[in-house]
Protein backbone atom coordinates (compact mmCIF):
# COMPACT_ATOMS: atom_id res chain seq x y z
CA UNK A 1 0.00 0.00 0.00
CA UNK A 2 1.39 3.37 -0.84
CA UNK A 3 0.29 7.40 0.41
CA UNK A 4 -1.21 9.26 -2.49
CA UNK A 5 -1.82 12.65 -1.81
CA UNK A 6 -5.45 14.31 -2.39
CA UNK A 7 -6.33 17.53 -3.06
CA UNK A 8 -7.21 20.53 -1.69
CA UNK A 9 -3.92 19.48 0.64
CA UNK A 10 -3.13 21.90 3.59
CA UNK A 11 0.33 22.52 5.30
CA UNK A 12 -0.16 22.64 8.95
CA UNK A 13 3.75 24.08 10.41
CA UNK A 14 4.02 23.61 14.41
CA UNK A 15 7.09 25.70 16.23
CA UNK A 16 9.26 28.03 14.84
CA UNK A 17 10.93 25.83 12.37
CA UNK A 18 7.61 24.18 11.32
CA UNK A 19 6.09 27.61 10.61
CA UNK A 20 8.71 28.45 8.47
CA UNK A 21 9.00 24.94 6.04
CA UNK A 22 4.90 25.71 5.94
CA UNK A 23 5.90 29.40 4.57
CA UNK A 24 8.28 28.00 2.06
CA UNK A 25 5.91 25.12 0.55
CA UNK A 26 3.12 27.56 0.66
CA UNK A 27 5.12 30.04 -1.36
CA UNK A 28 7.18 27.41 -3.69
CA UNK A 29 3.97 25.29 -4.20
CA UNK A 30 1.29 27.00 -3.68
CA UNK A 31 -0.46 24.99 -0.93
CA UNK A 32 -2.65 26.82 1.77
CA UNK A 33 -0.87 26.71 5.04
CA UNK A 34 -2.28 27.06 8.68
CA UNK A 35 0.62 28.00 11.44
CA UNK A 36 0.04 26.71 15.20
CA UNK A 37 2.63 27.76 18.34
CA UNK A 38 3.18 29.14 21.82
CA UNK A 39 5.34 31.57 20.63
CA UNK A 40 3.54 34.66 18.82
CA UNK A 41 7.19 35.47 17.05
CA UNK A 42 6.43 32.49 15.03
CA UNK A 43 3.21 33.36 13.11
CA UNK A 44 4.03 36.99 12.10
CA UNK A 45 3.34 36.25 8.44
CA UNK A 46 0.04 36.75 6.47
CA UNK A 47 -1.85 32.93 6.58
CA UNK A 48 -4.27 31.20 9.01
CA UNK A 49 -3.07 31.12 12.33
CA UNK A 50 -3.57 29.99 15.82
CA UNK A 51 -1.62 30.66 19.12
CA UNK A 52 -1.27 28.41 21.81
CA UNK A 53 -1.87 30.87 24.64
CA UNK A 54 0.56 30.16 27.61
CA UNK A 55 0.11 33.50 29.34
CA UNK A 56 0.68 34.28 31.98
CA UNK A 57 3.75 30.99 31.84
CA UNK A 58 6.94 33.26 29.78
CA UNK A 59 8.69 29.94 29.40
CA UNK A 60 6.31 27.32 29.13
CA UNK A 61 7.66 23.62 29.48
CA UNK A 62 6.31 21.52 26.42
CA UNK A 63 3.72 19.27 28.48
CA UNK A 64 2.09 22.61 29.75
CA UNK A 65 1.67 23.89 25.71
CA UNK A 66 0.46 20.21 25.31
CA UNK A 67 -2.33 20.70 27.89
CA UNK A 68 -3.27 23.97 26.39
CA UNK A 69 -3.37 23.06 23.10
CA UNK A 70 -6.43 20.86 23.96
CA UNK A 71 -8.59 24.08 24.54
CA UNK A 72 -7.91 25.06 20.30
CA UNK A 73 -8.94 21.75 19.45
CA UNK A 74 -12.16 22.72 17.75
CA UNK A 75 -10.71 25.25 16.18
CA UNK A 76 -7.83 23.84 14.74
CA UNK A 77 -10.46 20.87 13.24
CA UNK A 78 -12.53 23.92 11.97
CA UNK A 79 -9.33 25.28 9.91
CA UNK A 80 -9.01 21.64 8.59
CA UNK A 81 -12.40 21.18 7.12
CA UNK A 82 -12.75 21.04 3.16
CA UNK A 83 -8.98 19.45 2.58
CA UNK A 84 -8.30 16.01 2.17
CA UNK A 85 -5.01 15.65 2.76
CA UNK A 86 -3.03 17.23 6.10
CA UNK A 87 0.41 17.68 5.63
CA UNK A 88 2.16 18.13 9.56
CA UNK A 89 5.87 19.64 9.70
CA UNK A 90 7.33 19.82 12.82
CA UNK A 91 10.56 20.05 14.43
CA UNK A 92 10.31 17.79 17.04
CA UNK A 93 13.68 18.86 18.54
CA UNK A 94 11.81 22.28 19.74
CA UNK A 95 9.55 22.89 22.54
CA UNK A 96 6.25 23.65 20.70
CA UNK A 97 6.80 21.58 17.37
CA UNK A 98 7.16 18.17 20.12
CA UNK A 99 4.18 18.85 22.24
CA UNK A 100 2.15 20.06 19.04
CA UNK A 101 2.72 17.46 16.62
CA UNK A 102 0.69 14.82 18.35
CA UNK A 103 -2.42 16.88 19.01
CA UNK A 104 -2.89 18.06 15.47
CA UNK A 105 -2.05 14.63 13.67
CA UNK A 106 -4.54 12.90 16.09
CA UNK A 107 -6.90 15.92 15.17
CA UNK A 108 -6.49 15.06 11.14
CA UNK A 109 -6.66 10.93 12.20
CA UNK A 110 -10.25 11.39 13.80
CA UNK A 111 -11.58 14.27 11.22
CA UNK A 112 -10.92 11.41 8.55
CA UNK A 113 -8.19 12.93 6.84
CA UNK A 114 -4.96 11.37 5.25
CA UNK A 115 -2.38 12.17 7.45
CA UNK A 116 1.48 12.58 5.85
CA UNK A 117 3.80 13.69 8.45
CA UNK A 118 7.12 15.05 8.72
CA UNK A 119 9.27 15.08 11.91
CA UNK A 120 12.60 16.61 12.16
CA UNK A 121 14.72 15.42 15.00
CA UNK A 122 16.95 17.06 17.45
CA UNK A 123 20.87 17.27 17.86
CA UNK A 124 21.92 14.29 20.22
CA UNK A 125 23.92 17.36 22.00
CA UNK A 126 20.44 18.31 22.75
CA UNK A 127 20.28 16.00 25.68
CA UNK A 128 17.32 17.68 27.74
CA UNK A 129 15.10 17.37 23.91
CA UNK A 130 15.66 13.75 23.22
CA UNK A 131 13.37 11.86 25.48
CA UNK A 132 10.29 14.30 25.01
CA UNK A 133 11.07 14.01 21.34
CA UNK A 134 11.04 10.14 21.12
CA UNK A 135 7.56 10.32 22.61
CA UNK A 136 6.09 12.78 20.45
CA UNK A 137 7.55 11.06 17.70
CA UNK A 138 5.47 7.63 18.61
CA UNK A 139 2.53 9.35 18.75
CA UNK A 140 2.95 11.28 15.58
CA UNK A 141 3.53 7.83 13.63
CA UNK A 142 0.70 6.63 15.54
CA UNK A 143 -1.51 9.17 13.62
CA UNK A 144 -0.56 9.53 10.31
CA UNK A 145 -0.75 7.17 7.04
CA UNK A 146 2.98 8.14 6.53
CA UNK A 147 5.18 9.69 8.64
CA UNK A 148 9.30 11.06 7.26
CA UNK A 149 11.93 11.51 9.46
CA UNK A 150 14.71 13.82 9.33
CA UNK A 151 17.72 13.30 11.42
CA UNK A 152 19.35 16.39 11.54
CA UNK A 153 22.11 14.39 14.28
CA UNK A 154 22.97 11.52 11.34
CA UNK A 155 23.84 14.27 9.16
CA UNK A 156 26.13 16.10 11.59
CA UNK A 157 27.94 12.67 12.72
CA UNK A 158 28.65 12.05 8.79
CA UNK A 159 29.79 15.75 8.70
CA UNK A 160 31.68 16.89 11.58
CA UNK A 161 32.77 20.00 9.75
CA UNK A 162 29.25 21.15 9.59
CA UNK A 163 27.58 23.62 11.75
CA UNK A 164 24.18 22.93 12.72
CA UNK A 165 22.83 25.59 11.30
CA UNK A 166 24.09 24.10 8.12
CA UNK A 167 23.00 20.84 8.89
CA UNK A 168 19.46 22.24 9.24
CA UNK A 169 19.55 24.35 6.09
CA UNK A 170 20.40 20.93 4.01
CA UNK A 171 17.84 18.93 5.63
CA UNK A 172 15.36 21.52 5.22
CA UNK A 173 16.18 21.64 1.54
CA UNK A 174 15.75 18.16 0.96
CA UNK A 175 12.55 17.96 2.89
CA UNK A 176 11.42 20.58 0.49
CA UNK A 177 12.25 18.72 -2.71
CA UNK A 178 10.76 15.59 -1.65
CA UNK A 179 7.13 17.66 -1.17
CA UNK A 180 7.52 19.37 -4.00
CA UNK A 181 7.98 15.88 -6.40
CA UNK A 182 4.72 14.43 -3.87
CA UNK A 183 2.56 15.37 -6.80
CA UNK A 184 4.10 12.55 -9.26
CA UNK A 185 5.41 10.13 -6.61
CA UNK A 186 3.83 8.32 -4.09
CA UNK A 187 5.48 7.45 -0.53
CA UNK A 188 4.89 3.91 1.23
CA UNK A 189 2.69 3.56 4.10
CA UNK A 190 5.42 3.36 6.33
CA UNK A 191 7.89 5.67 8.41
CA UNK A 192 10.82 6.40 6.04
CA UNK A 193 13.92 8.16 6.69
CA UNK A 194 15.47 10.64 4.79
CA UNK A 195 18.79 11.01 4.24
CA UNK A 196 21.03 13.32 2.14
CA UNK A 197 24.49 15.31 1.68
CA UNK A 198 26.11 18.34 1.10
CA UNK A 199 25.62 19.76 -2.53
CA UNK A 200 28.69 17.81 -4.15
CA UNK A 201 29.58 17.55 -8.14
CA UNK A 202 30.15 14.11 -7.71
CA UNK A 203 26.48 12.44 -7.01
CA UNK A 204 28.07 9.02 -6.49
CA UNK A 205 29.90 10.83 -3.41
CA UNK A 206 26.68 12.24 -2.86
CA UNK A 207 25.31 8.94 -2.51
CA UNK A 208 27.58 7.18 -0.23
CA UNK A 209 27.23 10.31 2.34
CA UNK A 210 23.92 9.78 2.30
CA UNK A 211 23.72 5.87 2.94
CA UNK A 212 26.33 6.74 5.50
CA UNK A 213 23.96 9.41 7.41
CA UNK A 214 21.12 6.48 6.41
CA UNK A 215 22.91 3.72 8.69
CA UNK A 216 23.14 6.11 11.59
CA UNK A 217 19.51 5.83 11.91
CA UNK A 218 18.73 1.73 11.09
CA UNK A 219 20.01 -1.46 10.01
CA UNK A 220 19.86 -1.96 6.36
CA UNK A 221 18.16 -5.25 7.39
CA UNK A 222 15.09 -3.15 8.10
CA UNK A 223 14.65 -1.19 4.65
CA UNK A 224 11.88 -2.44 2.68
CA UNK A 225 12.44 -0.21 -0.49
CA UNK A 226 14.42 2.95 -1.42
CA UNK A 227 13.66 5.83 -3.88
CA UNK A 228 16.63 7.85 -4.62
CA UNK A 229 15.81 11.34 -5.96
CA UNK A 230 18.96 12.52 -7.98
CA UNK A 231 18.67 16.52 -7.72
CA UNK A 232 20.78 17.98 -11.49
CA UNK A 233 20.94 14.30 -12.63
CA UNK A 234 19.59 15.57 -15.72
CA UNK A 235 23.38 16.73 -16.47
CA UNK A 236 24.85 13.39 -14.66
CA UNK A 237 25.29 10.25 -17.64
CA UNK A 238 23.33 7.46 -18.04
CA UNK A 239 25.92 5.31 -16.97
CA UNK A 240 26.51 7.00 -13.75
CA UNK A 241 22.74 6.77 -13.13
CA UNK A 242 22.88 2.97 -13.89
CA UNK A 243 25.83 2.42 -12.03
CA UNK A 244 24.09 4.30 -8.70
CA UNK A 245 21.01 2.02 -8.78
CA UNK A 246 22.89 -1.11 -9.13
CA UNK A 247 24.50 0.18 -6.22
CA UNK A 248 21.61 0.48 -3.87
CA UNK A 249 20.54 -2.48 -5.17
CA UNK A 250 23.18 -4.08 -4.04
CA UNK A 251 23.20 -2.73 -0.58
CA UNK A 252 19.67 -3.18 -0.09
CA UNK A 253 18.19 -5.14 -2.80
CA UNK A 254 16.78 -8.35 -2.11
CA UNK A 255 13.94 -10.25 -2.91
CA UNK A 256 11.26 -7.73 -0.99
CA UNK A 257 13.31 -4.51 -1.83
CA UNK A 258 12.27 -1.90 -4.01
CA UNK A 259 14.25 0.45 -5.59
CA UNK A 260 13.62 3.65 -7.91
CA UNK A 261 15.04 6.28 -8.82
CA UNK A 262 13.94 10.12 -9.75
CA UNK A 263 15.87 12.44 -11.85
CA UNK A 264 15.06 16.27 -11.16
CA UNK A 265 16.89 19.05 -12.43
CA UNK A 266 18.90 21.24 -10.23
CA UNK A 267 21.38 23.81 -10.15
CA UNK A 268 23.41 21.68 -7.99
CA UNK A 269 23.75 17.96 -7.59
CA UNK A 270 23.09 16.16 -4.68
CA UNK A 271 21.36 12.94 -3.90
CA UNK A 272 17.76 12.65 -1.42
CA UNK A 273 17.57 9.20 -0.34
CA UNK A 274 14.28 7.81 1.11
CA UNK A 275 14.23 4.60 2.69
CA UNK A 276 11.19 2.97 4.18
CA UNK A 277 11.45 1.05 6.99
CA UNK A 278 10.48 -1.58 9.54
CA UNK A 279 11.44 -2.55 13.10
CA UNK A 280 13.53 -0.65 15.22
CA UNK A 281 15.36 2.43 14.55
CA UNK A 282 17.54 4.81 16.40
CA UNK A 283 14.61 7.27 17.32
CA UNK A 284 13.04 4.09 19.22
CA UNK A 285 16.07 4.35 21.75
CA UNK A 286 15.03 8.06 22.18
CA UNK A 287 12.07 7.05 24.66
CA UNK A 288 13.67 4.00 27.03
CA UNK A 289 9.76 3.32 27.94
CA UNK A 290 8.48 2.92 24.53
CA UNK A 291 7.95 -0.72 25.22
CA UNK A 292 5.04 -0.29 27.89
CA UNK A 293 1.63 -0.86 27.05
CA UNK A 294 -0.15 2.47 26.25
CA UNK A 295 -2.74 1.33 28.96
CA UNK A 296 -0.10 1.43 31.68
CA UNK A 297 1.87 4.40 29.96
CA UNK A 298 2.92 7.49 31.95
CA UNK A 299 2.38 10.09 29.35
CA UNK A 300 -1.43 10.24 29.01
CA UNK A 301 -3.10 11.34 25.93
CA UNK A 302 -4.52 14.61 27.72
CA UNK A 303 -2.00 15.52 30.29
CA UNK A 304 -3.32 17.79 32.98
CA UNK A 305 -2.20 21.61 32.39
CA UNK A 306 -2.88 24.56 34.94
CA UNK A 307 -1.93 28.07 34.77
CA UNK A 308 -1.37 30.16 38.19
CA UNK A 309 -3.67 32.96 38.22
CA UNK A 310 -3.45 35.52 41.06
CA UNK A 311 -7.29 35.74 42.05
CA UNK A 312 -6.61 38.25 44.63
CA UNK A 313 -9.15 36.57 47.04
CA UNK A 314 -8.95 37.25 51.00
CA UNK A 315 -7.28 34.77 53.29
CA UNK A 316 -9.15 32.97 55.73
CA UNK A 317 -7.41 32.39 59.03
Amino acid sequence: MEFQMKDPVLIIGLGGAGCKLAINIKEKLGYDCLLVSHDARDLNHETSKILINTSPVLNPSAYLIRGVSFGARDSIEEKMNGYSTIMVIANLAGKSGAALAPVVSQIGKESGKSVLSFGIMPFKFEKDRIFFSGVSLKRLKTNSDCTVIIDNDALLESNPDLTPDACNVITNSALLHVISTLKNSTLPLETSILSTSKDISDVETSLRDSIKMLYEDAAPSSIKSALMYVVGGNKVPVGVLNSMVNTISGIFGDDSTRVSMSVTAGDNSKVVLLTSVEGETRFDRYDPLGFIPKENVLDWDEPDASVKIDLNLDQIE
